[in-house]
Parts: structure tokens; sequence; C-alpha cells
């Protein structure tokens, strides 16, 4: 009777992406405050007749969008981890969520320059008591929900390197560039306001507006780039890479002579690897020779004997 052991090479592709990330209950409890708050401006703009708070309150639905998606993002990718239709795992959905909510932002980024522009030419009269009140009580809102995404790696400064971007929850990234956004433009529209109050320039406000898309844009840029490298499976970085291939090259008797290194998530690598050897061993002596701190999940080897000295 023959007895099928080939289950003893299989493995899950799942890689932990069936667990609940950490930044999925701050993306739940920011995106309904965002949109709490995006409610009461709305209401606030058509009871007190200002269109800056009408225009704020829908500025901050399309952020309460975003947000919305971001969370959609982590649960989709948590039902389906262990979908076999995904060869490795759904990780990528927590970059295509953070692409997505980049998009979001530039579109958002245009729409403030449109506006904008329009106010410049045509200024509309505004109830400046009630908009600096319902400003104020954003910033405070977005600046609660800032420091609930807390991000120590202070994302929206884009000067980190690749391997940085391999590590970041795209997702999560998404979320706090939306909520900060919010934030920068609050402050601008509460600087812009007090100035129109009391020196009568009320061309200040859209010209504040253009101030703020271009930072909106230039970090939507930045998390477009992160991401879409992710999606499109770029080679992981290179200090990762060199630490793989000394750990297999150790002994001196094995030289890898093709890596490929690939983010499946953040902080999860998958590798396809090709070593020639005078003296082969089994395909899972040389993964075990791969610290599991360095994250590399999946690997894919193929062993070459070569009466050369490697």
């Amino acid at each position: 009777m023959n007895v099928d052991n080939s289950s003893r090479w299989q493995h899950a592709h799942t890689f932990g992406q069936e667990n609940e990330r950490a930044g999925e209950k701050r993306t739940v409890i920011v995106t309904i405050l965002t949109a709490v708050m995006m409610v009461a401006e709305v209401a606030a703009g058509i009871l007190f007749g200002s269109m800056a708070l009408l225009a704020d309150g829908l500025h901050m639905a399309s952020h309460a969008a975003a947000l919305f998606i971001a969370w959609l993002a982590y649960i989709y990718a948590r039902r389906h981890a262990s979908d076999p239709r995904y060869s490795f795992g759904t990780g990528k959905v927590n970059s295509l969520g953070g692409y997505t909510g980049a998009i979001l932002l530039a579109l958002f980024a245009a729409l403030m320059v449109w506006e904008s522009t329009k106010r410049v030419i045509h200024p509309v009269d505004i109830a400046f008591n009630q908009a600096i009140f319902v400003a104020v009580l954003g910033l405070i809102v977005n600046g609660v929900s800032v420091f609930i995404l807390g991000l120590p790696e202070h994302h929206h400064d884009h000067h980190h390197d690749d391997h940085h971007d391999h590590h970041h929850d795209h997702n999560l990234r998404s979320a706090y560039l939306h909520v900060l956004a919010d934030a920068l433009t609050s402050v601008l529209a509460i600087v812009a306001l007090l100035v129109a109050k009391y020196t009568g320039f009320m061309q200040i406000d859209p010209i504040m507006g253009i101030v703020g898309a271009v930072v909106v844009l230039r970090w939507s840029v930045g998390l477009l780039r992160a991401s879409s490298l992710i999606l499109l499976d770029q080679q992981g970085p290179d200090a990762l890479i060199k630490k793989v291939k000394d750990c297999i090259e150790a002994d001196g008797k094995s030289r890898v002579v093709d890596l490929h290194l690939w983010s499946i998530g953040p902080g999860i690598f998958s590798a396809a690897i090709s070593l020639v050897t005078r003296n082969p061993q089994s395909a899972e002596y040389y993964k075990r020779l791969i610290p599991a701190e360095l994250g590399v999940a999946h690997v894919t080897l193929e062993v070459n004997h070569s009466d050369v000295s490697a």
C-alpha cells in the first residue's frame, strides 16, 4: 500500500496575514471619528450658510471614504489569507490599499487647487466665527486621529530608504496621511480665516488652500512610489539580499548564482535562490541557514552540483 507523504513538504501560505494587524483597530476608530466630524461640518455649513465649512466637510468626506477603503483592505486581507488563489497570501492587499489611498490623496489635492483657484478669482463671503470654531474643532479631532494612528517612523517624511518601504504598512500609512492632510488643511484654514477676518484680505483663504494642496500632493507621490514598487515585485533591499547570500555562502562550499527576493507583505519576503556547490545538501539544509528574523518566509531553492570550486 502506497502512503502519500507529500504533506511533509507542504506548508501554509498565509504568512500571518490571517491575524488582525496592529493598525486595523486604530484605523476603525479614526474612520468613525472622521465620519462624525464630516457630518458635523456639513450640517454646520448648511445651518450657518458657510460655504467654507461646507467645502471643508465635503473634503473630509473624501478622507472618510479613503479611511473606509483602508479598513476594508485590512478585513479583506485577513478573511482571504487562506484563499489558494493567492500564491503568496494577501499581504499585498495592504500595499494595494495604500496605493488606492494615495490616488485619492492626489485627486483631493487637485480638487483643492481647482476650488482655491476659483475662489481667488471670485471670493465668497465667510461666516468667520462659526467657520473658525468648526475648523478648530476639526483640528482637535484630526490631532486625536494622528495620535491614535501614531506612526513612530514619521511616514510623512519621504526621505527614507527602500528598506523601510518594504517594511511599512502602506495601508496604515495611507490612513495616516489622510488624517494628517486633514490636520494640515485645518491649520491653514484657521490661519487664513483669522487673517481674512482681521485684515479683509479674502484671497488668503484660497491661497492657503493651494499651499496645502502642494504639500498633500507631495505626500501622495511618495506613497504612490513606495506602494507601487511593492505591487510590481521590486527586488528587496540590498542589505537584506546580501545577508541572505552571506548566510548561504558562509561555509565556503556554496556560491549563490541567482537570487530574487521580493516583498509579499509588510516585513515579509519571498525568495527564489539558485546556488552551485561541490558538496550538495538538501534544500532544507540551505533554507535553515537563513535566520527567521530576516523575515524571508517563503524560499524556493535550486541546488546545482559543480566540480568547480564554489
